[in-house]
């Protein structure tokens, strides 16, 4: 014979950075393993360093990171983990990101500007990466800066089963809270058999964070509105939003998003009293100042171990997602 056949059986290896780690344990936990014993620090002068305290050759590697404040150094952190991997001999390299880094850059608004989403799928590729895998991509088109395979996951059948039991028998609405996501809230609004509201905003792409004018298309009178979106950051739109539906006979305003990034003031606009129940996943995470009363945090851990697990066992991830493969 001209050949050796090695008869070698497949390792799987959960890697976490330092931003999250608890997501990674529970993932971790859900696969019925633990995290890689890594060692990374900060020197003096702010550089990162990753070490793998065991050998990685030949394995199948996810690197679970949420890209949570601080991204730049979270992102470099989880540069370098996958370099170190590369590095190391790892068999394939899978970048896990609950909450894509520099998502909402992912076009020119005018001349002269990056497309930072891009840069980031060429950094991740560069470094190592074989694929990719994110939760609630701010815009879809954000798989195809990545060359190789891309694993877009949706937290959507989690929060809206969670909201259908919650309010059954209630008048529910489902709202958009800007034009570019009406496609995703009549997905909601499918899924929960609800009408469909749409508030349509202004915003001056040189005010960041920032809307100027918010206009209502359908009837919400009396009914129990569910505005959804990927994200919450300083939740000035999204309470705009909700003052704009209370405004117009809404009975109550109930939010869902997937990623609560809950920049300063987003805990004091969304305990305010103007919205009932904020409900996210705990992609990224949360310190006691972000918490408030009216918070639900679900845990999205569960969907980010099945997709590990199918990808791990060359399964189809689709079949997470019934009705949307």
């Amino acid at each position: 014979m001209s050949e050796i056949t090695l008869h070698n059986e497949k390792k799987l290896v959960i890697v976490s950075g330092r931003a999250h780690t608890a997501l990674a344990e529970e993932v971790a936990e859900l696969l019925g393993t633990s995290l890689l014993p890594t060692t990374a620090y900060d020197f003096a002068n702010g550089e990162t360093f990753v070490r793998y305290e065991e050998s990685v050759r030949g394995v199948d590697a996810f690197v679970i990171q949420s890209h949570a404040n601080g991204i730049n150094n979270w992102v470099m952190e989880q540069l370098l983990m996958v370099d170190a991997l590369k590095r190391a001999s790892a068999k394939r390299i899978t970048v896990v990101a609950p909450f894509f880094p520099y998502a909402r850059q992912d076009k020119k608004h005018k001349g002269r500007e990056p497309i930072s989403a891009r840069l980031m799928t060429d950094l991740f590729k560069a470094a190592g990466a074989n694929r990719l895998m994110s939760v609630d991509l701010h815009t879809p088109q954000i798989q195809g800066f990545f060359d190789g395979p891309v694993d877009h996951l949706w937290a959507l059948p989690m929060l809206a089963d969670y909201v259908g039991e919650k309010y059954a028998g209630e008048n529910l609405t489902v709202v958009s809270p800007d034009s570019g996501r009406v496609r995703v809230a009549d997905i909601w609004a499918e899924r929960l058999g609800t009408p469909l509201a749409i508030i349509h905003k202004r915003r001056d792409p040189d005010k960041p964070n920032q809307v100027e004018a918010h206009e209502l298309v359908g009837d919400v009178a009396g009914r129990t509105c569910l505005l959804v979106d990927d994200m919450i950051d300083t939740a000035g739109t999204i309470v705009a939003a909700a003052k704009a539906l209370k405004n117009n006979g809404a009975a109550k305003v109930i939010v869902a998003a997937t990623h609560a990034v809950f920049s300063h003031p987003a805990a004091e606009r969304l305990s305010s009293g103007v919205v009932d129940e904020v409900v996210v996943t705990n992609t990224l995470p949360l310190r006691p100042d972000q918490m408030f009363d009216n918070l639900t945090v679900l845990s999205i851990a569960p969907l980010i171990a099945s997709a590990i697990k199918a990808v791990f066992g060359d399964d189809s991830v689709n079949k997470l997602f019934p009705g949307h493969a």
